[in-house]
């Protein structure tokens, strides 16, 4: 069974909670948010938890993080372990990395664009179900009319978010 190492980080839209594993970033969340604690008891029935005090894809999650915050365009190339997730779920998460830095989709563009029209319920449960922040960007989904909707770390860390994305 695999370890889980974590750690706390602050940012600008406060508190992150980190973790990885020896394979790679498997939760990135904001420590305020509700389903927290559920995904960190999650994470631990799958590997088991760490007293170790360090991890190298931490360390380069955090670095990878300083820069995206002082507004360097997203590349976070940290490998990520995700654990659990349906098919449907890991193919969304997948679409959802590749949607360029700065630019949103509708819940219905993302289900077309994975050739599932009429797919967007399941696509927002996909997109609750995301324990990886800012890296799987599920912040960039929006209503198809271009409203914010529903987001786990609260409507104004999307809007900071997306924000941050869209300046110069």
């Amino acid at each position: 069974m695999q370890t889980i190492v974590t750690q706390t980080l602050e940012s600008p839209v406060g508190e992150l909670q980190l973790g990885a594993t020896e394979k790679g970033i498997c939760l990135l969340q904001f420590a305020d948010c509700r389903a927290l604690p559920t995904e960190i008891i999650r994470l631990h029935k799958a590997a088991s938890p760490s007293t170790a005090t360090g991890n190298a894809h931490l360390e380069r999650m955090a670095e990878q993080l300083a820069r995206y915050f002082e507004g360097a365009p997203a590349e976070f190339t940290v490998p990520l372990d995700i654990v659990g997730g349906t098919p449907f779920q890991r193919r969304v998460w997948d679409r959802l990395r590749r949607i360029p830095f700065g630019e949103t989709m509708s819940y219905g563009q993302l289900a077309e664009a994975m050739g599932q029209p009429g797919a967007q319920r399941a696509v927002g449960g996909a997109n609750r179900a995301n324990h990886i922040a800012i890296v799987i960007p599920c912040h960039r989904i929006v209503q198809s009319n271009g409203k914010l909707c529903g987001y786990a770390g609260g409507l104004w860390r999307k809007q900071f978010l997306l924000d941050h994305e869209a300046a110069p």
